[in-house]
């Protein structure tokens, strides 16, 4: 009786985290699709290095505030290299998908970003000698030709289109390895701490790109704004929520809902900005999606 009572409560608790982890994701998504139209507006007077170090910056000191405030501990001396490490990671994320804002369209940025669950199977694959069955490598394929038919058949590709596309696949990566370390850190380091000390030390990390694009004329109200926007919502709250959801429930379900980063996103680009994507953009990002459901499920 006893064991099948254990049995029983383990599942609901399971379950509880489970639902717990899905409306922390969805939350996260809801603050991510904030995070494409608040770029566009800091970065009409702003460099990709002072928007991302501005927006970590910020996150940074509200989250380890909270942090004080609930006596949350932080990172002990040992784990210092590796959260270096995490903030690195972390820095590379936001700056290649803030930077890739300034040379292609929120489409293409969003669609490509979100390639990431693509890597993190692929990097289990390959160092981790975790399989990909038959279905995962077919969502792989179906991705790819996504991403052919986002850039090969947009009639507006051009150069400057390329290198935003490439460093959104650069950010992909980035983001694969950071859900990774996200998940890793969940029973050693308490939720406040890491996502404080991962936003400061990425913060830190961008200091010295930061100093050397220092623009003193382009800090105006609207980008200052944007910024702290930046910092306090898509960050602060919504990759804290993410960080929650994946100690809550598996990445695979919590990069399943943070794809929907796309959808609102190219929405509220078309209601703010008037950043119609074009019926191939459409096409390529509903393939891509559909790829990485493919992997991820």
């Amino acid at each position: 009786m006893t064991d099948s009572s254990s049995t029983v409560g383990g599942a609901g608790h399971a379950l509880r985290a489970e639902r717990r982890g899905v409306l922390y994701a969805a939350l996260a998504v809801l603050f991510f699709s904030l995070s494409p139209v608040l770029t566009r507006w800091a970065a009409a007077t702003l460099s990709a290095y002072e928007i991302t170090a501005g927006r970590l910056l910020t996150a940074g000191v509200v989250v380890l505030l909270l942090a004080r405030a609930q006596r949350h501990a932080l990172p002990e001396r040992t784990a210092w290299p590796r959260f270096w490490l995490f903030g690195l990671i972390t820095a590379l994320h936001f700056a290649c998908y803030i930077g890739s804002l300034q040379f292609t369209t929120i489409a293409h940025s969003l669609a490509l970003v979100y390639t990431a669950p693509i890597f993190v199977a692929f990097f289990s694959w390959l160092f981790l000698n975790e399989g990909l069955s038959r279905r995962k490598w077919g969502g792989v394929l179906v991705t790819v030709a996504g991403v052919a038919i986002l850039a090969g058949f947009e009639p507006t590709f051009d150069r400057r289109m390329l290198i935003g596309d490439l460093l959104a696949v650069s950010s992909a990566i980035f983001f694969g390895l950071y859900s990774v370390a996200g998940r890793s850190e969940r029973l050693r380091t308490s939720l406040l701490g890491y996502a404080g000390t991962v936003y400061t030390l990425a913060a830190l990390w961008l200091a010295p790109a930061v100093a050397f694009s220092f623009s003193p004329t382009g800090y105006t109200w609207q980008a200052l704004l944007s910024v702290l926007a930046l910092g306090l919502f898509p960050l602060a709250l919504g990759h804290t929520l993410y960080n929650a959801a994946l100690r809550q429930t598996n990445a695979t379900l919590v990069n399943l809902i943070a794809t929907q980063e796309v959808t609102g996103g190219i929405l509220l680009g078309v209601l703010l900005l008037q950043e119609i994507p074009s019926v191939n953009s459409l096409i390529g990002v509903l393939v891509t999606l559909v790829g990485i459901i493919l992997v991820i499920l």
